[in-house]
């Protein structure tokens, strides 16, 4: 039988007795792993090769994880400093245990957040009770395996390793090929090689010498390489879509700056200065520059008077401290809704006359604490309407509308405080994966104290919502950080669909 030179070279390395892997025979053959495994198809369409193709996972650390294998878990070294502290038999202050783990950074809360669940303690007002005789760390031991070379075999432990980053899992196809009878036959009658060119090249062209030589045969049903085409960003898609619909709905789009000063993003909307929201634990300022010099003089005395004694012939006020320096600040908005009474001020666009609809979809930023439904910067999507007559059923009915628009017909309104409008509602959706009922945004009518000093007359009603929220409940996505960040699932984004 006449082969080309490599479909020969396969056929001989093949073995009748068990499947030999492609990379070996390409390593035994002097070829290309891609070019053996080409032959081979050709092979197996003549017969005389039969292919088994199996995906094959392995698991390696990360340097996070590295660095864990020679110090630690961070939970089993603030447990092990909680135990030497006496934890297990009485609760100790956590700063003690903390003090003796020599946990820093990072590291604190990471080990903070596992430790409940690990079940190695508790913590309570402040103190931490340690578990009696809690046995070996799943995650500890499957980290050193792997660090020997070991394989692991709980998908479990290395689905929680994955997530937090110790372990990269990579997955790939394996062929393996093994002769046939008919190849067996084939290599018993002896084999003869014939030289052919697998493609056209400028100097055969040139040359003429395509006419005399042999091609190899072109197999269209061989798997290629699969080349991923570039796409928009599963969030940013979704926000173009929030944009579709509240265009659609008559809203026109607000924009303004993600620094901003105190006043706009807090005092306007009549928070008092010395709510906890308000301090540098929530926010994040700026050292340069640190104060904003042009705010409206005639609104700012506005807004003071209605923090210092309220609106209103029944109004109070706060009784509580303000100060125009405070006011002047700069930090990075947390909210939106800065640009809302920039925009209801006149100071954005101009007076406006009712009835009027905006929105934007923009970045806010938080110091919140990580998890799966918080980040430090995260996307929320700010609406009002400012209307004569406005009532909660107009709000209610507006969100129906708008979620309707992405499948979702069971949101939930649940009372709630806030101190800029009233009365005040949230939003829940229930998660399509998990059932769960995820907050996805805070509304209500704005009061009076952040009216009248704006000069609206009527009823202004207003919202916020969570852009992240909203693709994880249309996508599936049950972490806020499968979306966007270090843990995100590059194969998730490629797939993800936004409803349309």
């Amino acid at each position: 039988m006449r082969l080309p030179a490599t479909q020969a070279a396969v056929l001989r390395a093949a073995s009748a007795e068990e499947y030999r892997e492609v990379d070996e025979i390409a390593d035994e053959v002097g070829e290309k792993p891609e070019t053996v495994t080409g032959a081979a198809f050709a092979l197996e369409e003549a017969g005389l090769l039969s292919i088994r193709e199996e995906s094959e996972e392995t698991a390696s650390l990360t340097e996070e994880g590295e660095a864990y294998v020679e110090a630690g878990l961070p939970e089993r070294r603030l447990y092990d400093a909680a135990i030497e502290a006496g934890a297990d038999d009485s609760s100790v202050p956590m700063g003690e245990v903390i003090g003796r783990s020599g946990l820093e950074g990072a590291e604190v809360n990471i080990a903070l957040s596992n430790l409940a669940r690990k079940g190695l303690g508790e913590i309570d007002s402040g103190a931490l009770t340690a578990t009696r005789d809690v046995g070996e760390d799943a995650e500890a031991a499957a980290l050193s395996a792997l660090a020997s070379g070991e394989s692991v075999e709980d998908r479990e432990t290395l689905d929680a390793l994955a997530r937090r980053d110790l372990v990269e899992r990579t997955e790939r196809s394996v062929r393996s090929v093994k002769l046939t009878d008919e190849g067996v036959t084939a290599l018993m009658e002896g084999l003869e090689e014939r030289d052919t060119v697998g493609q056209i090249t400028a100097d055969l062209l040139t040359s003429g010498e395509w006419r005399e030589v042999e091609f190899s045969p072109y197999n269209v049903e061989a798997e290629a390489a699969e080349v991923p085409a570039g796409r928009k960003h599963v969030l940013r898609r979704t926000a173009d879509r929030v944009k579709d619909v509240l265009t659609g709905m008559g809203f026109r789009e607000m924009e303004g700056p993600h620094a901003d000063a105190d006043f706009w993003i807090n005092d306007c909307l009549f928070m008092p200065q010395d709510h906890p929201a308000r301090t540098h634990w929530d926010r994040f300022s700026l050292e340069e520059p640190e104060r904003i010099d042009e705010l409206p003089e005639e609104l700012l005395n506005r807004v003071e008077s209605a923090h210092r004694e309220g609106v209103g012939p029944d109004g109070e006020g706060y009784h509580s401290p303000w100060s125009e320096g405070m006011a002047r600040e700069i930090a990075l908005r947390g909210h939106t809704t800065s640009l809302s009474m920039r925009y209801l001020s006149g100071h954005a666009v101009g007076e406006l006359e009712p009835p009027q609809r905006y929105f934007s979809v923009e970045k806010v930023y938080r110091n919140d604490t990580l998890d799966p439904t918080h980040l430090l910067e995260f996307f929320q999507i700010e609406g009002w309407v400012m209307a004569e007559e406005l009532s909660v059923r107009d709000l209610m009915g507006t969100f129906t509308e708008f979620y309707e628009s992405f499948g979702i017909t069971d949101i939930q309104f649940k009372p709630h405080y806030n101190p800029y409008t009233e009365p005040s509602f949230e939003l829940f959706g229930h998660h399509p994966e998990t059932g769960e009922l995820i907050e996805i945004g805070n509304s209500g009518m704005f009061r009076p104290e952040v009216l009248e000093p704006l000069g609206v007359e009527c009823d202004v009603m207003a919202w916020g919502l969570a852009l992240e929220r909203l693709a994880m409940l249309i996508t599936g996505a049950e972490d806020i950080r499968d979306l966007h960040g270090t843990l995100v699932d590059i194969e998730f984004l490629r797939n993800a669909e936004v409803i349309y």
